[in-house]
């Protein structure tokens, strides 16, 4: 079998619970069969035209070979360094298969400055970029793509023979970029962009960069039969059930990737779990854990873990290896991808919400781009501590002093059945030791606590933010960059476009009660271990 999933404990109880009743009302052929029916009237005319990521397989098998034959052109052509600019299900889903797989493949979600000039300083000479957006209006995508045509066209290179596009037909960047002479691969427009993973979106990147995605469609290609029956053993309904239909419910799922061959798996999921199931005041909250977590030392009843293995099968045969209450998965890269998709379109229809819509993702784009339009004077600090800047809601720093009183604040405003999501709006190439901070400000709050790197979690878990459960607590994170880098035809740079970003982000949170705090590192590196300090 492709795919293996054992469940124990309450995730055994909501399975018993909910899946007769999934069996019975035919959802697993319902969505094989795209029956926008499944989630109610109000989510309709949504659904009849999202589904088609359930023919995905079949729908892509003509791309490989033009593919295959384009990685081969860019070969002889030299280049042997693939960039991809894409945000969300566009990046997510490549990242993710090429790091299973072992290709390399440079992945270009921020807006960061040092990050992107950090792709540019590596040389665009041997470089082709896959510029990705169902649209092409996605403002991150389009200033990646700005600046490196104008490196190709620094350097000699003709852009249009390394600058490769993926869109929906018909799309305004669909129709510029073909008549500008660019290659245009073209992807399903039933598809969402966080059920792309097997369309031209997760293919065309992985494959230039070297995957053999003629056999990641093949391992989804295995399961397919599994998912379309309706039958109690249907991995997509028993997962599904399993991670939303605990009572009571348990509305957080901590992922862990615990011996599994998949890299980065969990980073995915948390995309495809946070902007289905966020809205309307439920949904289920993913948190990344590390293996040795501090939340899997004593798991809050509200937290449900899921863990990915190599094969669930022979860690449920011995007493030793058991997780008692845990989610077991295994299987293939490919069975995995297609299985989440089903599955958290059963945990919609449990949950009684419409899982492929994203009603509050926009407004954190309307916001900085308010904001890049009037430029305000930026709020002064409430506090500078050493070289760290403090904002934030009145609550959380008036009387306050120094980082870690201003921490303390935000600990004892989490709700008892909340979290803390940490927002770091940075380069994440020069401080990837940031995310460090969530065991430890776990460790402290003894909740939940979740980690996104800016703008990137934008288009993954800021959709939860704001359209999920009133939860959550924010710590958001921006630095004073060292370097700044002009945007083609843009009246902003890269500084100024992350800046608003996460100063729209903070405004959209306070707008809907959320509790935030803001920390600037104007000298990033001495003050990141300052802020370590505060928070340990």
């Amino acid at each position: 079998m492709s795919i293996a999933i054992h469940v124990s404990g309450a995730a055994e109880d909501a399975v018993r619970s909910a899946v007769p009743t999934l069996v019975k009302d035919l959802v697993a052929s319902g969505i094989t069969e795209q029956n926008p029916t499944l989630w109610g009237p109000q989510a309709e005319a949504e659904s009849a035209k999202r589904l088609g990521w359930t023919e995905a397989v079949a729908v892509s098998r003509p791309l490989v070979d033009e593919i295959v034959a384009l990685r081969e052109k860019l070969a002889a052509a030299g280049v042997n360094r693939i960039i991809l600019a894409g945000m969300g299900g566009s990046s997510l889903a490549p990242e993710v298969i090429t790091q299973t797989f072992g290709a390399e493949l440079t992945v270009l979600d921020s807006t960061a400055p040092g990050q992107v000039r950090a792709a540019l300083d590596a040389g665009v000479q041997n470089t082709a970029i896959v510029v990705s957006s169902k649209s092409g209006s996605t403002v991150e995508t389009d200033s990646q793509r700005r600046v490196f045509e104008k490196a190709f066209q620094d350097a000699g290179i003709d852009p249009r023979e390394r600058i490769i596009i993926v869109t929906d037909p018909g799309s305004p960047f669909d129709t510029a970029a073909r008549e500008g002479g660019f290659t245009v691969f073209n992807a399903d427009p039933n598809v969402g962009g966080r059920y792309s993973a097997l369309t031209a979106f997760g293919l065309v990147p992985s494959g230039l960069a070297g995957v053999d995605i003629s056999a990641l469609l093949d391992e989804a290609d295995q399961v397919l039969t599994e998912l379309a029956i309706d039958d109690e053993r249907n991995p997509g309904l028993i997962l599904g059930a399993a991670i939303s239909a605990t009572s009571p419910r348990k509305d957080k799922l901590g992922i862990v990737a615990d011996g599994t061959h998949i890299v980065g798996f969990a980073d995915w999921a948390e995309q495809l779990i946070a902007e289905s199931t966020g809205k309307e005041g439920t949904g289920i909250l993913p948190v990344v854990l590390e293996t040795l977590a501090p939340e899997l030392e004593n798991t809050p009843d509200d937290l449900q873990i899921v863990r990915l293995v190599d094969n669930a099968d022979e860690l449920h045969l011995f007493p030793r290896d058991r997780h008692e209450g845990e989610i077991l998965v295994s299987g293939s890269l490919g069975a995995q991808l297609i299985v989440w998709e089903y599955a958290v379109a059963v945990a919609g229809r449990i949950l009684g919400i419409n899982p492929f819509d994203q009603p509050d993702v926009e407004s954190a784009k309307e916001a900085a781009r308010g904001l890049l339009d009037d430029r305000p004077e930026p709020q002064s600090p409430a506090f500078t501590e050493g070289g760290i800047e403090v904002r934030g809601d009145q609550s959380l720093v008036e009387g306050v002093s120094n980082v870690r009183e201003a921490i303390d604040r935000l600990v004892a405003a989490i709700p008892e059945d909340g979290y803390v999501s940490i927002q770091a709006y940075v380069d994440r190439l020069s401080l990837p030791q940031l995310d460090g901070l969530r065991s430890l400000l776990a460790a402290r709050a003894g909740r939940p606590v979740t980690f996104g790197w800016g703008p990137r979690f934008l288009h993954s878990t800021g959709q939860y933010h704001k359209g999920g459960p009133a939860q959550g607590v924010y710590l958001q994170i921006t630095e004073e960059a060292s370097t700044d880098l002009e945007i083609p035809d843009r009246p902003f740079t890269f500084g100024q476009l992350i800046e608003a970003q996460a100063a729209g982000d903070a405004g959209v949170l306070r707008e809907h009660g959320r509790p935030v705090l803001s920390v600037k590192l104007t000298s990033p590196q001495d003050d990141t271990l300052a802020l370590f300090e505060a928070i340990n």
